[in-house]
């Protein structure tokens, strides 16, 4: 299959910034060449992000983020995933008839982690102030930032629930009362204010003392005003879910002051003489690595790049690790998770022979030696199933309550520190925007479970598995790459083809990214309602069509999707040894670019 490249691939020696929107990446580039290092621009990006795709993340979402420090040549996770009420459990739920957690509303609110997520950065890998990362955000949502067309896309067609559910969003975004075309002006002043007073309370605590400024800054939005105005909204202003019913918010002042974000091991695999880096089970990311040992058995770089033979492989592993995913996977301060197992040569090996010529139309989760609990899952070859209580969903004639995607960025700086970051969550699309504050909570409290036999099942206080999944690789203690890609239970497929195709093929970066890719819906979803498609592949319809017909001869359910659908994936790269710095983003979507010098 011949080699195909949209864009150049952007190298540098200083530092080269990607994310999934070009001002923000712009911010990044601004940042580093004022002087800071890859966590300040990563950081200054994230909040640009926040802001200029609110439909794909947000201040009041998620942020789980990888950091390679070159000071100390190690790989750390920060867990940008914030906790579930105190208040909030099964036994709640039993009592309140809610049979599954909705996909939108406040019940599966969580705390805010961006804000703090950053502030832990900053303060332990950064170099500047809270203030002089946020000033590009603030500068955008004061001054106005033009539509683009995927974000004008959204409004056009959101706007009869905005209007009529969530108002307080409406009066942000349609400030006129009509649909705002492309290149017109989208301001947040109620954002920027939040940020403005983020920066006030830090100018006053921090004159001479960094970390202490950045604590007073994330203490606005955690100990003061912000969570306080959170609080009453969702306590004041019941709203209506997939449940058919209005419910008031379960966060309390409480859980958002005493949550603060962690510095945590990541969890490694080497592949191949590369040390690969995932979050830990508050992620799915570990399900990559999971892959990749049942991959490196495999000779992939004797088969022809995207043939029906690779692409059968890559298929057949997925399913394998994605259901050892649903079993075992939760917040690993709750449930036990066996990764020594799951990712032992061993196991490893045992699922390899698994795979056979056939596609398996069966959920296969491994037995690392404690037993299967049988009858998780209904897994009707035949039908789409759920993997929990379906709820009677009161669609707003917009395809379902979970509305929203992810972004993703990613930078590298000359001294070799590297971050991988993946913002989501907090979208506008599915809770109203907060009236003061400009932005909405988040929904990631409906990736928990009712059933309390299983991982990952609702506890108080406790992290929802993410399907946010940030990768960074070294050679040795050598930085070498970080990236990562939007798209919910694809992120850990389209990225692992996007490392596969460097690695194992020799793409550069661009022409990696720009790869067609495939996607497994065999497993169930991450998000409510769980569908689950069993045998059924997405392929990116420049995968040539005979390769779709042998896969489809061989039990696959072949569904070709529009050629550039799959994700967004976007990475930087750094050459030691060269001083070279290189990086990119893919052309999906339109927005993603990356900027080097």
């Amino acid at each position: 299959m011949t080699e195909f490249t949209t864009r150049p691939v952007i190298m540098g020696s200083r530092g080269v910034v990607t994310s999934g929107h070009y001002l923000a990446t712009a911010a990044g580039f601004r940042i580093m060449e004022n002087g800071g290092n890859a966590v300040d621009a990563a950081a200054a990006m994230s909040f640009c992000v926040n802001l200029l795709e609110p439909h794909m993340n947000g201040i009041g979402g998620e942020v789980p983020t990888l950091i390679y420090s070159a000071g100390d040549s190690k790989t750390y996770a920060v867990s940008g995933v914030g906790w579930s009420p105190g208040s909030f459990s099964i036994e709640w739920c039993q009592k309140n008839g809610i049979e599954a957690i909705p996909g939108d509303g406040y019940l599966p609110a969580c705390v805010p982690s961006v804000v703090d997520t950053w502030a832990v950065a900053l303060a332990r890998f950064g170099t500047m102030t809270m203030t002089q990362v946020l000033r590009p955000a603030i500068e955008l949502a004061e001054g106005g930032y033009p539509l683009d067309s995927e974000l004008q896309e959204f409004l056009s067609n959101n706007k009869s629930k905005f209007d009529t559910h969530y108002p307080t969003t409406a009066q942000v975004y349609y400030p006129d009362g009509k649909i705002p075309s492309v290149g017109d002006l989208v301001h947040n002043i109620e954002l920027a204010n939040v940020l403005k007073s983020m920066c006030a309370a830090e100018e006053k605590a921090g004159r001479m003392n960094r970390i202490a400024g950045i604590e007073a800054a994330r203490d606005v939005f955690y100990k003061g005003p912000v969570a306080e105005k959170i609080v009453e909204f969702i306590t004041n202003n019941p709203v209506e879910d997939a449940t058919g019913k209005a419910n008031r918010g379960l966060i309390s002042y409480e859980d958002i002051s005493e949550w603060h974000a962690t510095v945590e091991d990541p969890v490694t695999l080497n592949y191949r003489g590369l040390d690969v880096y995932k979050c830990p089970t508050w992620t799915q990311g570990p399900v990559f690595l999971q892959q990749l040992g049942i991959l490196e058995r495999f000779e992939l770089s004797s088969m022809e790049h995207n043939s029906s033979d690779y692409l059968h492989i890559l298929i057949e592993t997925s399913k394998l690790a994605f259901a050892d995913r649903e079993v075992y996977y939760g917040d690993p301060l709750f449930d036990e998770v066996p990764l020594g197992e799951l990712l032992s040569s061993d196991y490893s090996r045992e699922r390899k022979d698994m795979i056979g010529n056939k596609a398996s139309l069966d959920f296969r989760p491994g037995d690392v030696g404690k037993g299967i609990r049988e009858n998780i899952y209904n897994f009707d070859q035949n039908a789409v199933v759920m993997t929990d209580a379906k709820l009677a969903e009161k669609d707003f004639g917009l395809g379902g309550a979970h509305l929203g995607d992810t972004t993703h960025l990613d930078a590298v700086d000359r001294e070799g520190n590297m971050v991988a970051a993946t913002p989501s969550g907090g979208w506008i699309g599915t809770s109203p925007v907060i009236r003061g504050l400009g932005f909405p909570l988040g929904t990631r409290g409906q990736m928990f479970y009712l059933d309390p036999n299983r991982a990952n099942a609702l506890e108080p206080r406790k992290r929802p598995r993410a399907t946010l999944t940030p990768s960074i690789v070294t050679r040795g203690k050598d930085p070498l790459m970080a990236f990562g890609t939007p798209g919910g239970d694809g992120q850990d497929q389209w990225t692992l083809q996007y490392f596969l195709n460097q690695v194992e093929f020799g793409m550069n970066i661009q022409k990696a990214i720009d790869a067609p890719t495939v996607t497994s819906l065999h497993f169930p979803s991450s998000f409510y309602p769980r569908d689950a498609y069993p045998g059924r592949v997405v392929v990116e319809s420049r995968v040539p069509e005979a390769v779709r017909k042998e896969l489809e001869n061989r039990g696959h359910e072949v569904i070709a999707t529009g050629p550039w659908t799959n994700g967004k994936v976007m990475g930087v790269s750094i050459d030691t040894k060269r001083g070279l710095i290189s990086g990119g983003a893919s052309p999906r979507r339109h927005s993603g670019y990356a900027i080097g010098w």
